[in-house]
């Protein structure tokens, strides 16, 4: 800027001397002079004055100095405020930073703990039920629990009877060495005397669970009994308590009916030897 006010200036100057020559030469050399004059102070007052402060390098006139001589002088302010001009290299680096996370590999999947026990028989995992029990293949009680309510309603919708069976089978009760028969061999006993289109399950305590199609409470008692033969010929050290309860004699939906099946079981359990126990009817 300064260059510039220099140039125009000497170029005022000039044009003024020019013009106060020619002035002189055409007659009238005390104009000229006095124009000659008046443009060469003109371009040294141009010169000579201050230059504009946001025109030099370093703080801008808002900035205060403290030193020793001017800690108490009053700062400088400006009513126009100009916002700081940013850097685009930390921009790019905020922008390379946040590549890796959103584009980056995902995170790889926790490994399963094999410290950590396995669920309790009952207990809700947040897994999807089973439908088949792994040790014996047959039915899992929550696809007992689901097939119950079909079977009820379509019993109502066609009056028709339908039987629910509970056994328990345990060895060694003649010699005060009671544990759980082979589950194998009792699901093995009840496959291969239920009708197809009957259905056992297998439920997480160790006992099975029966519905029988059709079946009135004598009919129910007679599959029970022929599961028991079954099982006593093969092995004499077991024990077979089985507990019924069918629909409508003795109960009208799930709860009560496998509540009073659960009933009729434990009264079954009283005795030691083999026992079949039917519920009240109410």
């Amino acid at each position: 800027m300064t260059d510039r006010r220099f140039l125009l200036a000497v170029g005022g100057a000039l044009v003024g001397a020019i013009g106060g020559a020619a002035a002189a030469v055409n007659g009238a050399p005390i104009a000229g002079l006095a124009a000659a004059i008046g443009a060469v102070v003109a371009g040294a007052g141009v010169l000579l004055s201050p230059a504009d402060p946001r025109d030099l390098p370093g703080p801008t006139a808002a900035s205060t100095a403290v030193d020793g001589d001017t800690a108490d002088a009053p700062t400088a302010s400006t009513e126009t405020h100009h916002a700081p001009a940013t850097s685009a290299a930390p921009v790019e680096a905020v922008q390379n930073a946040a590549v890796p996370a959103m584009f980056g590999p995902p995170p790889a999947a926790p490994t399963p703990d094999a410290a950590t026990p396995p669920p309790t028989p009952g207990e809700p995992t947040g897994q999807p039920p089973l439908l088949i029990d792994p040790t014996t293949g047959l039915f899992s009680e929550d696809y007992f629990n689901i097939a119950i309510e079909a079977r009820l309603a379509a019993a109502r919708r066609h009056l028709r009877p339908v039987g629910v069976v509970l056994i328990d089978v345990v060895e060694g009760l003649r010699v005060d060495r009671v544990r759980p028969a082979d589950p194998q061999r009792v699901a093995d006993a009840v496959r291969a005397t239920l009708r197809e289109a009957d259905t056992a399950c297998r439920r997480p305590d160790g006992k099975f669970a029966l519905l029988l199609e059709d079946t009135p409470e004598n009919g129910a008692i007679w599959t029970v009994e022929r599961i028991r033969r079954r099982l006593v010929d093969s092995d004499a050290s077991l024990t077979v308590w089985a507990g019924i309860a069918c629909y409508p004699a003795h109960a009208f939906d799930k709860e009560s009916i496998l509540r009073s099946a659960d009933q009729a079981l434990d009264a079954a359990r009283e005795w030691r030897q083999d026992r079949i126990e039917v519920a009240a009817g109410d």
